[in-house]
């Protein structure tokens, strides 16, 4: 993989951020922090390690994180006005998890796999298929 500049912003636009390195992984995970951190089904994060810089181009004193008691690999970053998801950055630089949903571009990297499956809802993206609709249905 290139490097690559991922950009993004939160959903009332308060918030926009500029990360510049490698997207290592892209995973949907499943597990129930991350479930229960979107309100959804999963979580679709890009991990970036050792990101080369990270800006924050708009609003990062709107930021507001929450780190899980007792979680090693868990938190939250997001916009104190919308409730967005926005890139965690490690404290030490090393890693940024950026929520897919957050970007406002297509980055280059695909989702890689889906991970903590066997903590899925049993409603979450099962095998099955399920009609599609462009937008709502009639």
């Amino acid at each position: 993989m290139s490097q690559e500049t991922l950009t993004g912003s939160c959903l009332c636009g308060a918030v926009a951020y500029q990360i510049d390195g490698t997207p290592n992984k892209f995973f949907h995970c499943h597990c129930q922090r991350c479930r229960k951190a979107s309100g959804t089904g999963h979580c679709s994060n890009i991990l970036m390690m050792q990101p080369e810089k990270v800006n924050w181009t708009q609003g990062e004193d709107m930021l507001n994180r929450y780190q899980l008691p007792g979680a090693i690999r868990f938190g939250t970053c997001f916009c104190k006005n919308c409730g967005s998801l926005l890139p965690r950055i490690a404290p030490d630089g090393s890693i940024a998890i950026i929520p897919a949903g957050s970007l406002d571009m297509a980055p280059d990297i695909q989702p890689q796999a889906r991970i903590f499956w066997d903590s899925r809802s049993d409603w979450s993206c099962s095998q099955e298929q399920i009609p599609t609709f462009s937008e709502y249905p009639e």
